[in-house]
């Protein structure tokens, strides 16, 4: 009787050992992606870069002035000037 429940089952095949590999994989990545992102303060790529760019920025508002025809062209690069000096990347550097 031991015989025939022997051969009948000999325990897991040696694929089993892949599924702690894939999580392996899984949380590799997942730490990969958070070390890139918001552990390093920053954002995800989907997201905004920055809050001088967004939608309601002071930027953003020139920009869409300057594409529905509000101001033409002279103008957006003088206020976009005076404004990347106040809100630009360079701006965070300094103190204010």
């Amino acid at each position: 009787m031991n015989t025939l429940t022997t051969l009948a089952y000999d325990g897991p095949a040696p694929w089993i050992l892949l599924f702690p590999l894939i999580w392996a994989a899984v949380a590799v990545a997942a730490v990969t992606l958070l070390r890139r992102t918001v552990w390093r303060g920053r954002r995800g790529p989907w997201q905004a870069r920055g809050a001088a760019y967004g939608e309601q920025s002071p930027i953003g508002i020139l920009g869409r002035r300057f594409a529905s025809g509000e101001i033409d062209e002279d103008e957006y690069w003088r206020r976009l000037s005076v404004l990347d000096e106040q809100f630009g990347p360079a701006a965070k550097g300094r103190a204010s």
